[in-house]
């Protein structure tokens, strides 16, 4: 993008983080917006939550700033901020639910990581940039190296390297790094970590633009309805091999891999022990950022499941108001018949293939039955004799989900995660597919319950009949 005059000046009256940088009520806003959505990585809030939230904010600022400041509502202020003059928040209803809910645009986190950006670092490395910026330029080299030798080469080389190095650490030479360089190196991977949960919004972003551009086409289509979804399912395999899907799908399926993120948690907490680093005094959110990125991965996948699943009941909509277009159509020619019934036209005007007429006898139809009414004897009832299995009564199956809850608990005491199908490996299923349903429920109910729609799993048990069953689903996994 260019910088010229008429391009900023169209940035400075339209873009939302251009907006708020003006805005007299800046400070309040970023500071209460940082402090709610961004530091505790909250991706969708309630309504009245964020409403208590922001008025405890506006009686702080009052009693240091006076009564005048401030004077309207946290509603009032909300509503303002999400609306279409602001572009502040987004402001939306959830399937199922009638409360509104708030998320922060992914402009106003930009403005808000430009005023961060803004304050003076006490320790500006450049050495680590330097180093990523050698290393990109090699990979993009050798990746794009198509001559079979000159990786070869390449790859020699880079043994040579390791081989070297081994021969001087045997020697005794081990160079470390000095508190110089594990600073530098920590604040880049501070800066990349946040920068990578801020994408996640312009991803959803982005996903929801493109919905909004579906719907308006269908409204606006006047074809074949077989060329209007050839064209939708077009576009979305576009985005989804376009750069940024295949980079999100890359890096999802990166973050995945239970053994990155054992390597992941391993190499954070081994680094945050470090005597140069911990002088930073890091954010202690930092021990769980890779969960944070799944938390706000798997928010992303929600969303875009959720677009897929209103743009088909969208369809579903069109499709009704056409075979209501065709009920009035079909009422219109019914109308103009009633008004020439009289008068009708000369000649033959129309012609109907299969004009016979459907015969049905009168005595095919049967004949009227009475009802049969029941006689109820007015007696006492007396207790029998008759020996009468009682099992029936108490054969009903009751699934303990608090026990199910403490055998979750448990496995992740010893480990970050847990998949559904190693927990019934320790624990089978002693109520067959009841039981496995109340797993599946625990794992919708709980917010750190991830779901792999990529990875099939089977999951077995014994029936009452000692017969095996089978069952397969998408791979659950529980996070602690």
């Amino acid at each position: 993008m260019s910088l010229d005059y008429t391009t900023l000046d169209s940035l400075r009256r339209n873009h939302p983080a251009w907006r708020l940088l003006l805005a007299d009520s800046a400070p309040l806003v970023a500071s209460f917006l940082h402090r709610v959505f961004i530091v505790p990585n909250v991706r969708v809030m309630a309504q009245a939550d964020l409403v208590e939230a922001l008025e405890d904010e506006l009686f702080a600022l009052r009693q240091s700033l006076g009564a005048e400041a401030f004077p309207r509502r946290g509603q009032d202020y909300l509503d303002d901020w999400a609306a279409n003059e602001r572009g502040w928040l987004r402001k939306f209803y959830p399937q199922g639910s009638d409360e509104p809910h708030f998320d922060l645009t992914p402009a106003t986190e930009k403005a808000i990581a430009w005023l961060a950006s803004l304050t003076e670092r006490a320790f500006v490395g450049t050495e680590s940039r330097l180093l990523t910026v050698f290393e990109l330029l090699r990979q993009m080299a050798e990746g794009a190296e198509t001559d079979p030798e000159a990786r070869i080469r390449t790859l020699q080389a880079r043994r040579d390297e390791i081989d070297a190095e081994i021969a001087r650490i045997i020697e005794g030479d081990l160079p470390l790094l000095d508190d110089t360089a594990l600073k530098d190196r920590f604040q880049q991977f501070v800066a990349l970590a946040r920068e990578l949960l801020s994408d996640f919004r312009e991803v959803e972003h982005n996903f929801r633009g493109l919905d909004r551009r579906v719907r308006e086409r269908i409204a606006l289509w006047e074809g074949a309805k077989g060329a209007l979804l050839d064209e939708i399912l077009g576009e979305r395999d576009a985005i989804a091999d376009s750069d940024q899907g295949r980079s999100f799908r890359a890096f999802w399926d990166f973050l995945m891999s239970q053994a990155r993120q054992e390597e992941l948690s391993a190499l954070l907490e081994r680094v945050l022990q470090l005597p140069p680093v911990a002088e930073l005094a890091p954010d202690k959110r930092l021990h769980r950022v890779h969960y944070d990125w799944l938390e706000a991965g798997e928010h992303t996948q929600r969303t875009v499941a959720q677009l897929s699943q209103q743009l088909r009941r969208f369809l579903d909509d069109q499709a009704w108001l056409e075979n209501r277009r065709i009920m009035d159509i079909l009422h219109g020619i019914e109308t103009r018949a009633l008004t020439v019934r009289e008068d009708p036209p000369a000649g033959e005007f129309m012609s109907i293939a299969d004009t016979a007429a459907g015969i049905d006898l009168p005595m095919e139809r049967p004949l009227y039955a009475p009802p049969v009414k029941p006689v109820i004897a007015n007696q006492a009832l007396e207790a029998g004799d008759a020996g009468l299995d009682a099992e029936a009564l108490f054969s009903k199956v009751v699934i303990d989900k608090a026990a199910l809850a403490h055998h979750i608990r448990q496995a992740l005491q010893n480990q970050p995660q847990v998949t559904l199908r190693e927990l019934l490996t320790a624990h089978p299923l002693g109520q067959g597919l009841a039981e496995l349903v109340a797993y599946l429920q625990l794992a919708s109910d709980s917010p750190r319950t991830l779901f792999d729609e990529a990875a099939i799993e089977p999951v077995r048990w014994r029936s009452a009949d000692g017969r095996w069953k089978v069952a397969e689903l998408p791979r659950v996994i529980f996070v602690r």
